[in-house]
């Protein structure tokens, strides 16, 4: 088979175009996917740029998220059969033998969801990692409810643009910070009920005035740095700031998060892949169901702004360091 092999860690020209062996069924729970699209995230360029988790099994294929179609099953799949569409998020993170830029792929099968049916591969590709973030960082750790307001930072890109969706399904809400008059346009057809072009006008200041002087219930910092610590007097009294990213304290501190009672919570959805927590690992695949069932009655929608051939990995990570794309990235794999 064709795959994306990351040969070194570097610029994105390591990224190499290679035919290696295709897979075959290890483990009795694994099902062979060909894949149709891979999804590309920042956090494969992180990888690419510093190393994987598992620095010493190299060469990696990266890309963590996938949809394809089941082509094999093991012995002991009983949820899944050959010719069904699914898409998940599993493996890219420097693993031996996984990874989705490639045509073929091994999955377990807790990690697996149906592909919602209204969507093309590609924006399935584009979706798990997403959803799943953006979900547990507002759901689980902010523990949004009906009729709140949430502060969302870079609300047109690719965790932004899902959680503003699953922020309006929740019943609250939403201002969320855009660079440009085109991603303010997006972001008020997905949802957003004050869009805040942050080179224009101070967040802080439009949040507090469009809370009426209270601050926002939740804030979800998808930014990180000086942006986090920049958050906090927009959040209210015994309010909650989500963060995606470790807060640098070169950057700021946190007197006025602790003066004003506030909880702090810190998401990452490799944790259950990489730790290896199996009930955590299936909750996911139920959050990208309950997801598929959404997209699929038209409630959330994925907004895929650009794909590559598998070929042009390289592009693509390039388009995602400019930092300048709405939306997702996919490459579209080779049948």
């Amino acid at each position: 088979m064709q795959a994306i092999l990351m040969t070194e860690t570097g610029s994105p020209e390591v990224l190499d175009l290679q035919d290696i062996s295709k897979p075959t069924l290890e483990k009795p729970n694994q099902l062979l996917i060909r894949l149709h699209a891979a999804g590309v995230n920042p956090i494969d360029t992180k990888l690419r740029h510093r190393g994987t988790f598992y620095p010493t099994q190299m060469p990696a294929i990266l890309g963590c998220d996938g949809a394809g179609v089941v082509e094999k099953i093991a012995s002991e799949v009983s949820q899944f059969k050959p010719g069904d569409e699914v898409y998940y998020c599993f493996g890219g993170l420097g693993q031996t033998g996984t990874g989705n830029y490639a045509q073929y792929a091994l999955v377990e099968e807790h990690y697996l969801a149906l592909k919602p049916k209204t969507l093309s591969f590609a924006e399935a590709a584009a979706a798990p990692l997403v959803l799943i973030t953006a979900w547990e960082a507002l759901y689980d750790r902010g523990r949004l409810e009906n009729g709140q307001k949430v502060l969302i930072h870079a609300g047109a890109g690719g965790v932004g643009h899902v959680a503003i969706q699953l922020s309006k399904i929740k019943g609250a809400e939403v201002c969320t910070t855009v660079s440009s008059p085109d991603k303010e346009r997006l972001v008020r057809q997905l949802g957003a009920d004050r869009p805040i072009l942050y080179h224009q006008k101070d967040f802080v200041e439009e949040a507090i005035a469009w809370t009426q002087g209270k601050g926002v219930d939740l804030a979800f910092d998808t930014v990180g740095g000086k942006t986090f610590f920049d958050t906090i007097p927009a959040v209210k009294y015994c309010g909650d700031l989500v963060t995606l990213l470790e807060p640098d304290t070169s950057q700021g501190n946190l007197k006025l998060a602790r003066k004003r009672n506030q909880r702090i919570s810190m998401e990452l959805m490799l944790t259950p892949m990489l730790e290896g927590l199996l009930e955590a690992q299936k909750y996911h695949s139920q959050i990208l169901r309950q997801c598929a069932e959404w997209i699929d009655s038209g409630r959330l929608k994925i907004h895929l702004g650009q794909t590559f051939p598998l070929a042009l990995a390289s592009k693509a990570h390039k388009a995602i360091e400019m930092g300048s794309s709405t939306g997702k990235i996919a490459l579209i794999i080779p049948q």
